[in-house]
């Protein structure tokens, strides 16, 4: 406030303050722009900025300065032209499909993807006439032959949810012949692979994982070409799948340290899955960095930085041995239907992120009862691996 006050009723004052002078100085750490709206000096101006002719913004649900600082620093990271962040990673896949697809479209999808994804697609087929099927993603004959005149978009992970699947992206985009290539990177993150290098339209993370890495984040992000992120952007603010600007600023303070900590993940997570092979009661680890992993040599190529802090593995005796584990874990390593907190956790693919396909879809995608996955986190190695060691050779004897 600029006028004098002195005269004014103390509820005017009340509800006009909150306001300092300006000032010259620029703050060390970025401010967070907690407002619902921006106002507006004229309508010159309103015009001016609705037309793109000056910086500005309108309204947080359509743009907000944090939302564009977070979707620039990761569009850069991926070497995209422009990012949207969104409310969650459901919600950047949620404005892509609504920006590329009307009714009657065709959608490719990998078999092998996280449950509420496959979820989604379901649910538009069935409510909205999209058209989907599923290829295997080792199988780029198997994709060709699935695609028709209608095929309007592609989706694969790079690293698959739950069993660390390595997609050969160049070889999908071969397939492709030009049909747009949506990547689910969240697994890898720009540290380890940037699908666009490889040919893919635009990438996608739920950035509540690893961009934050924090655990107290809920957030996705899409990035790509900017003429396509423009009409993104648009069904975000349509649908209401914004994000909002505190989250945006937390996921920023997040991502100065994601090289670091997927340094760190990346060695943890290959000790510690060569630790578990050592255990009877582990039928078997799935890790890309194993060498009997059957995409050891793709995750080789494709990931020569490392392949990530997720691994999954199967334990002898199905579900209760799945919880007899658990129960010894709780005080250490904690059961949480979430990845890529700064502490391990496991989850349990078969009742959280994949609950929603029958059991009989579950097998076909190799996912048992037994089946645990670990998300590991900033630990020593040596404390996790004395950890699982000891839950592990606690649990009752299974044959």
């Amino acid at each position: 406030m600029t006028e004098n006050t002195t005269d004014m009723n103390p509820s005017t004052v009340a509800a006009r303050g909150g306001w300092s002078a300006d000032f010259t100085t620029r703050t060390s750490s970025p401010p967070v722009y907690m407002t619902t709206a921006f106002d507006i000096e004229s309508l010159e101006q309103l015009d001016a900025v609705t037309g793109g002719h000056e910086k500005g913004y309108i309204y947080t649900r359509d743009g907000n300065p944090n939302h564009e600082a977070f979707a620039n620093d990761v569009a850069m990271l991926e070497g995209a032209e422009s990012g949207v962040v969104t409310a969650s990673g459901m919600g950047a896949l949620t404005a892509v499909l609504m920006a590329m697809l009307k009714s009657g479209d065709h959608v490719v999808a990998a078999r092998v993807l996280y449950g509420r994804t496959g979820q989604l697609l379901n649910h538009l087929a069935s409510s909205f006439g999209i058209k989907v099927s599923y290829f295997d993603i080792d199988d780029p004959d198997a994709l060709r032959a699935c695609l028709t005149s209608g095929t309007r978009l592609c989706i694969v992970e790079s690293i698959s949810n739950p069993l660390l699947e390595v997609a050969d992206l160049p070889a999908i985009v071969g397939a492709l012949a030009g049909i747009p290539l949506l990547v689910d990177s969240t697994f890898a993150t720009p540290c380890l692979l940037r699908p666009i290098d490889h040919g893919a339209t635009l990438v996608w993370h739920s950035v509540s994982k690893y961009l934050n890495g924090h655990g107290d984040v809920m957030a996705g992000i899409v990035v790509g070409p900017s003429n396509l992120v423009r009409k993104i952007r648009a069904m975000s603010s349509l649908y209401g799948v914004n994000a909002n600007p505190f989250e945006s600023w937390l996921a920023s303070r997040g991502l100065r340290t994601l090289p670091l900590r997927m340094q760190r993940v990346c060695e943890t997570a290959l000790d510690v899955a060569r630790f578990l092979r050592s255990f009877p009661q582990v039928a078997r680890v799935a890790y890309p960095g194993l060498d009997d992993h059957p995409h050891f040599e793709r995750a080789a190529r494709l990931l020569p930085h490392g392949c990530g802090g997720m691994l999954a593995f199967d334990l002898r005796g199905g579900r209760s041995a799945v919880d007899s584990l658990f129960r010894s874990l709780a005080h250490t390593i904690p059961f949480s239907p979430t990845l890529a907190d700064a502490r391990t956790t496991v989850s349990y693919p078969s009742g959280t992120s994949h609950k929603f396909m029958s059991a009989d879809e579950r097998l076909a995608c190799g996912i048992g009862d037994g089946l645990v996955r670990l998300s590991i986190g900033l630990e020593a190695p040596t404390d996790l691996k004395r950890e699982l060691g000891t839950a592990i050779s606690r649990m009752k004897h299974v044959e």
